[in-house]
């Protein structure tokens, strides 16, 4: 068996990287492909915000259109540009071969924790959580693939145009008070 690594330029928390390893795993299943997804890792930044996250693959067949293919399955769920795959040579003493994949933009909306109080308490996240999902309207467009709770609380969108995504949500960034001093910064 030969491993890969899916490495997603992703902010997944790991719930919902273990979510995307059973989609594939069953994509991978019912397209009768020798492969299996057999664990995976979440890297974090220094201030506990997700960075990226790994999904390691072992497969029976590294050629080509097997590559090709396990990249394709990715792309049509999630696969951020500036992700790669990486293969592991079986013999120990040659080198691991990076290939760059992805085709998803990636738009990180950060709420403000510097608003009055009385914003917070009449603020709901799960409504701006809805409301993006409704703007969004469906996976081509963008989705909320997953969020953090830190320093700021933070919902991470994927989808073909961070642009897209950005207009799609402007008028809730502007008019929601919970939304007040957000910042929108591209992650892929």
């Amino acid at each position: 068996m030969i491993n890969l690594t899916i490495n997603l330029n992703a902010k997944l928390q790991p719930m919902h990287r273990h979510d995307l390893e059973d989609v594939l795993q069953e994509t991978l299943e019912k397209l009768d492909f020798k492969a299996e997804a057999v664990g995976g890792g979440t890297s974090q930044q220094p201030n506990g915000e997700i960075a990226s996250c790994d999904i390691e693959l072992s497969i029976s067949d590294d050629s080509d259109d097997n590559i090709n293919q396990i990249i394709g399955i990715m792309e049509a769920m999630l696969a951020p540009v500036g992700s790669k795959l990486i293969i592991y040579p079986e013999d120990e003493n040659s080198e691991a071969k990076t290939i760059p994949f992805g085709k998803h933009e990636g738009l990180g909306l950060y709420l403000s924790n510097e608003l009055e109080d009385d914003v917070y308490k009449n603020g709901d996240v799960n409504y701006i959580y809805q409301e993006i999902e409704r703007l969004l309207g469906n996976f081509k467009t963008g989705q909320i693939a997953s969020y953090w709770e830190g320093e700021e609380t933070s919902l991470y969108l994927y989808g073909e145009s961070f642009d897209e995504m950005h207009n799609r949500i402007k008028p809730l960034l502007n008019e929601y008070p919970l939304c007040e001093k957000c910042r929108v910064v591209r992650i892929a």
